[in-house]
């Protein structure tokens, strides 16, 4: 499964992919982009599988890469894993097409809960 990971921070990016590997997902192939506009690019020459992005990243935002997506007919799964989860970001996400929002802090039990049932 071929997954892009987008985050401004390289640090965060090997705090989520490492997560996703505790979790049990060590068998994904993840790509990673340092912001919005790096991940649009990589989504778009590589069609991954899947993309967990954050959502405030310099280029452009974690929203505004999910609704460039959308809005070029790309249905990729998409979630964010991002600093805050305020419900109005949660309604917003949603509405937007993301199929969850998870905020940091996180544990691998948090993407395994979360991750496992999309999967089944």
């Amino acid at each position: 499964m071929k997954v892009v990971v987008a985050d401004d921070s390289r640090v965060m990016r090997q705090i989520v992919i490492r997560t996703l590997r505790q979790a049990g997902y060590d068998w994904w192939e993840i790509e990673e982009a340092e912001n919005g506009a790096d991940a649009l690019t990589k989504i778009q020459a590589s069609q991954p599988d899947f993309v967990l992005s954050d959502w405030n990243m310099p280029e452009m935002t974690g929203i505004e890469l999910l609704r460039n997506l959308r809005a070029a007919g790309d249905e990729t799964p998409f979630a964010f894993v991002t600093s805050e989860g305020s419900d109005q970001m949660r309604e917003t996400a949603d509405q937007a097409g993301a199929l969850f929002l998870i905020a940091k802090p996180f544990t691998a039990d948090t993407f395994r809960d979360t991750i496992d049932p999309l999967l089944a």
